[in-house]
């Protein structure tokens, strides 16, 4: 059975540091794309990163610069470091495995709140 368990989420000031991690099993990691997907109050999932099975990872406009994706493929883990935190990036932060097109099964998500 997959599971997914993301921690790391907690209350950052603006312009602050987190770093999220995702801890994977029951299928085979290294095999898989995976990433975060976030969803902040009153709207709908919005993409953050995905690293493929290279270890090469993209991010939409809004975060790159800021954010940075990777994977542990030894410890079956992907990890989000967020920096220069926003206000708009408080949000329920979900990992992901990536199947074709879609993401198939999420994690139980955690929660980044970033205010002053």
């Amino acid at each position: 059975e997959v599971h997914l368990v993301e921690s790391g989420g907690g209350m950052v000031q603006p312009g602050g540091s987190l770093r999220l991690s995702c801890a994977a099993s029951g299928f085979t990691f290294s095999t898989h794309d995976m990433g975060w997907v976030r969803q902040a109050p009153g709207k709908g999932p919005e993409w953050v990163s995905t690293i493929n099975t290279g270890g090469i990872p993209y991010y939409p406009t809004a975060v790159k610069g800021r954010f940075a994706t990777s994977r542990d493929n030894a410890k079956n883990t992907v990890y989000l470091q967020m920096n220069s935190q926003k206000s708009e990036d408080t949000a329920v932060y979900f990992c992901a495995r990536r199947m074709h097109a879609s993401w198939d099964y999420w994690g139980q998500g955690t929660q980044v709140t970033v205010s002053s």
